[in-house]
């Protein structure tokens, strides 16, 4: 057995994990969870209590959540130069993707608006707020911690690259400009090739 389980589906944010993993080059093996049964099945269960995906095992260590995934594979895989020299911008624009970006762009594709006089109790204010800080990490430098690629631009990459495709996100100039500096990576293809293939060989329905 690898050292590295990921348990995934290829229609989930498992994409962004098998990114991040094909980023390491790391050997890894992949666990498809399948929506169209019960993803709560007693194996992932025991891993993770969610019975969510994806969830990454490394050598007996259980990683859950995107964000907290991409950063474990750039701290264990320092070979891979994923992990800039200064994290200051790395780890607050990570974070913030994991957190008022998600919130934010969920909220909206529900329905649901914060009143005014609430919105200092949620983390992004409000919707035009966030996308507006969110601007301020992509504009003006080529990657998220600076002049270089790192594991925080496959997260907030992710979320950006989806944002524009399923128009959760305005496509505003800084935003296009930057997924076209993430979107053709080799390791992104490379991702993406398998999931897709997955997908082909197996469809399944949105969890």
């Amino acid at each position: 057995m690898a050292p590295l389980t990921l348990y995934t589906n290829p229609q989930s944010r498992g994409r962004i994990a098998r990114w991040m993993l094909e980023e390491t080059g790391a050997t890894y093996e992949t666990v498809v969870i399948d929506f169209d049964g019960d993803a709560r099945t007693p194996e992932l269960l025991a891993l993770n209590p969610m019975g969510k995906v994806p969830t990454l095992v490394h050598d007996g260590r259980v990683v859950t959540e995107c964000a907290a995934i991409c950063a474990y594979l750039a701290d264990a895989f320092p070979e891979a130069g994923l992990l800039p020299d200064e994290t200051s911008a790395y780890y607050r624009w990570m974070f913030f993707a994991a957190g008022p970006l998600e919130a934010a762009v969920t909220d909206k594709a529900l329905g649901v608006t914060v009143p005014a006089e609430h919105r200092v109790m949620v983390g992004y204010g409000d919707f035009d707020r966030m996308v507006t800080a969110l601007e301020t990490a992509v504009a003006g430098q080529p990657y998220i911690a600076g002049e270089r690629f790192s594991a925080a631009d496959v997260y907030v990459g992710s979320q950006i690259g989806w944002g524009l495709s399923f128009g959760t996100l305005p496509a505003r100039p800084a935003f296009t400009a930057y997924w076209d500096r993430l979107k053709d990576r080799p390791a992104l293809a490379r991702a993406n090739a398998m999931d897709d293939a997955l997908m082909q060989k197996a469809p399944v329905p949105k969890g």
